[in-house]
């Protein structure tokens, strides 16, 4: 989830992959540096629930300000995908990052018996 979502801010940021640059006002901009950032976090899990919960956030505001307007249900205002996000990333806030994450290995490292 968190590479498909830093895919996003790298279409924001760069006009790569199939996207173009979305910069010219500081809301874009700013999505697209919370999309890279925190799913390329969420991604390799450091600072996973930080990340996710920002993330969440996000989605959420997007999801209210561009789809909402256009009716009630997601799948009729086309934000099903931010609504998806959004649920996924508070998921991840609320259970953590993963046994295979940057996170857990510092704390299997740091930890004292």
């Amino acid at each position: 989830m968190g590479l498909l979502f830093a895919c996003h801010g790298a279409q924001k940021l760069f006009g790569v992959l199939g996207g173009r640059i979305a910069i010219h006002s500081p809301l874009r901009l700013s999505a697209g540096l919370i999309e890279l950032v925190a799913g390329t976090l969420v991604a390799v899990g450091f600072c996973g629930r930080a990340a996710a919960f920002l993330a969440s956030g996000e989605m959420a505001v997007a999801y209210f300000m561009v789809c909402a307007g256009r009716g009630f249900s997601p799948i009729t205002n086309g934000g099903e995908t931010a609504v998806l996000y959004c649920f996924v990333f508070l998921y991840i806030f609320f259970h953590g990052s993963g046994l295979w994450s940057l996170d857990a290995l510092w704390r299997r490292t740091h930890d004292t018996v």
